[in-house]
C-alpha cells in the first residue's frame, strides 16, 4: 500500500508538472516563432535555390563552378543511403538543421525558468526535481516534433511553388514516412542534451546555447546515416531507442545537477 501511495503521488506530481509546462509552452510566443521559422526555412531554400540555380549551366559553360541545386522535394528532407557524406547544398540544407533550433528552443525554455524565478519557487514547493526533468524533456521533444512537422509542410509547399519533382524514387513512400518518424524521435536526443546543459548553465542562456550547439556538431554528421531518406522500421526503432536512452541517461544527470547545485 505504501509503495502504491508513493507511485500515485509521483504520477500526480508529474501530471501536474506536464500540464503546467505544456500550458506555458503554448502560451509563450517562442514555440510559434520556432515553428514559423521551421516552416518558412524550406520554402525560402527551395524557391531561392531554384531561382538562382537556373543559370548554373550557363555558369559552368563559362568555366564557373556550377551550384548544386535541388531537383526533388525530398532532398530537403534527407539523402539516400550511401550519399549522406555529400557536402553540397542539398546535403547540408535539409531538415537536419532544425536539431540546432530544437536545442536553442529547450535552452531558452529552461533559462527562462531560472531567470524569472519560476524554477526557484517551483523547487521550494516541490522537493523532487525528477518530475521537472521528465516534464521538460517531454515538452522539448514535443516542441521539436512540431518544428519537424512544420518543416515538412513547408518543404511540400516550397517544392510545389518551385516546381520541383515529388517523385519518391528509390526511397519509396514508406521510406519517407519512416525517415520522418526517425527525424522526430531524434529530437529527443538534442532536447535531452540541451536540458542537461540548461540545468548546468541555469540563467546563463549564452552558455547553454554554445554548449548545446557544440555538442550538436559532434552528432550532426551521424544524423544522415541514422535517418536516411530510404529509412526502414529498423531506423525508426534505433532513433526511438536512442532518444529514450539519451533521455533517461542525461535526464538522470540533469536531476543530479539540480539536486547538488544552487538554483540561482
Amino acid at each position: 500500500m505504501k509503495s502504491k501511495h508513493k507511485k500515485y503521488d509521483f504520477m500526480k506530481s508529474l501530471k501536474s508538472m506536464l500540464k503546467v509546462d505544456f500550458k506555458r509552452m503554448f502560451t509563450m510566443p517562442l514555440v510559434y516563432i520556432m515553428a514559423g521559422v521551421s516552416f518558412f526555412l524550406p520554402v525560402l531554400i527551395l524557391v531561392m535555390t531554384t531561382m538562382t540555380g537556373g543559370n548554373s549551366s550557363d555558369g559552368a559553360a563559362n568555366g564557373e563552378a556550377a551550384m548544386q541545386t535541388f531537383t526533388n522535394v525530398w532532398q530537403s528532407i534527407s539523402s539516400l543511403s550511401g550519399t549522406q557524406m555529400s557536402m553540397d547544398l542539398t546535403g547540408m540544407c535539409n531538415v537536419n538543421m532544425l536539431y540546432f533550433l530544437v536545442a536553442v528552443f529547450v535552452c531558452i525554455f529552461v533559462a527562462e525558468d531560472f531567470r524569472s524565478g519560476y524554477a526557484k519557487n517551483l523547487f521550494t514547493v516541490r522537493s523532487k526535481k525528477l518530475d521537472y526533468v521528465i516534464s521538460k524533456s517531454l515538452a522539448g521533444f514535443a516542441g521539436g516534433a512540431i518544428m519537424i512537422i512544420a518543416y515538412f509542410v513547408g518543404a511540400i509547399i516550397g517544392g510545389a511553388v518551385a516546381g520541383l519533382s515529388f517523385d519518391v524514387g528509390a526511397a519509396g513512400a514508406s521510406g519517407i514516412v519512416a525517415c520522418m518518424f526517425s527525424k522526430i524521435f531524434m529530437t529527443a536526443v538534442f532536447a535531452s542534451i540541451a536540458l542537461l546543459l540548461g540545468t548546468v548553465a541555469k540563467q546563463k542562456l549564452w552558455l547553454s546555447i554554445l554548449g548545446s550547439l557544440a555538442a550538436g556538431m559532434l552528432l550532426f554528421t551521424m544524423i544522415p546515416m541514422i535517418t536516411p531518406l530510404d529509412s526502414s522500421f529498423l531506423n525508426v526503432i534505433m532513433c526511438l531507442s536512442g532518444g529514450a536512452l539519451f533521455g533517461l541517461g542525461l535526464g538522470a544527470v540533469s536531476n543530479l545537477i539540480l539536486n547538488k547545485t544552487s538554483l540561482v
